[in-house]
């Protein structure tokens, strides 16, 4: 499988990252301060649904491209898609599909900064075009772990980082952010970070977990949406994001719209999502699956 961004604009994995992203920066809002938004694997920055690349998968024909047509959508979904269509500024085609540092650019304030990192040149220079007129955004060309050792703690001491590698190789890539994360949190304690990563084998991304629980932070939540068992490495089943040092009530804020997604864009009977607290003080864990799944329970 190809992960460069321009191959999978728009699919179900998009959808999820983006609407926890949106999530994520309405609550680092919710306070006056500024805030640092780090990119890690940043890609091009906006991608044409009509370009080579995204017509090879049409990936996004079967995610974004289910949602835009939906009705009664919860407001976090219902804000997801409009921002997709101001990327579009207002055109109905809807042709272009933002990637995370256009949403991240659309939704901070002039106080807020980003760091905007990738280290393909085609990717950089598309991310410098896209963003040449706005001072907030910094782009480098560079390693993204090793951007991410070198710009915590921002100077504005408070902020998100996502890191949303290629996965590869899957297990060697979360080892490696597993040994970044650490380095990080010892540095910036309090920094949220967001991690996205593809499931296609449950037991490639049990270690993860593990590590999460262990990793010194006081709130891990897991969001994540299984289109299929998880029990085939030949292809994507699912996606997650873990979220390190997570906001106050982001679980509530995702709950509506990821308990919506496996009905929208999931196979009855195969589809569930899953909102899982691995650390919070004072909570148990929430596991929470898709309702037309035959495994359809709510555990505490």
């Amino acid at each position: 499988m190809n992960y460069r961004h321009a191959y999978h604009a728009g699919n179900f994995a998009d959808v999820l990252k983006h609407m926890v992203l949106v999530a994520l920066i309405d609550a680092l809002k919710q306070k006056a301060s500024p805030f640092c938004y780090i990119d890690t694997h940043a890609g091009g920055g906006r991608y044409d649904l009509q370009g080579n690349e995204a017509r090879k998968t049409a990936e996004a024909d079967e995610g974004f491209g289910i949602l835009k047509t939906a009705s009664g959508l919860p407001p976090l979904l219902w804000k997801y898609l409009e921002i997709v269509r101001a990327c579009n500024e207002g055109s109905d085609t809807l042709r272009y599909y933002p990637g995370s540092p256009w949403i991240a650019a659309h939704l901070m304030r002039q106080t807020d900064s980003a760091q905007m990192v990738d280290l393909r040149n085609d990717e950089s220079s598309a991310l410098r075009q896209l963003f040449h007129h706005d001072k907030r955004i910094h782009v480098h060309e560079r390693d993204g772990y090793e951007a991410m050792k070198a710009f915590v703690p921002p100077k504005e001491k408070r902020g998100l980082v996502l890191i949303d590698p290629p996965f590869e190789a899957q297990e060697a890539e979360f080892r490696l952010i597993e040994k970044t994360l650490k380095a990080a949190l010892e540095k910036w304690p309090t920094g949220v970070y967001a991690v996205w990563y593809p499931i296609k084998l449950r037991s490639h991304v049990q270690p993860f977990h593990r590590w999460l629980t262990k990793c010194g932070a006081r709130r891990v939540l897991v969001a994540e949406l299984l289109l299929r068992p998880d029990d085939s490495p030949l292809r994507l089943n699912g996606t997650g994001i873990a979220i390190v040092n997570a906001p106050w009530k982001l679980d509530d804020a995702l709950r509506d719209s990821l308990k919506l997604l496996p009905k929208l864009l999931g196979t009855a009977g195969q589809s569930e999502y899953r909102l899982t607290w691995l650390v919070e003080e004072g909570k148990d864990e929430d596991v929470a699956h898709a309702p037309q799944s035959p495994r359809s329970v709510r555990r505490r």
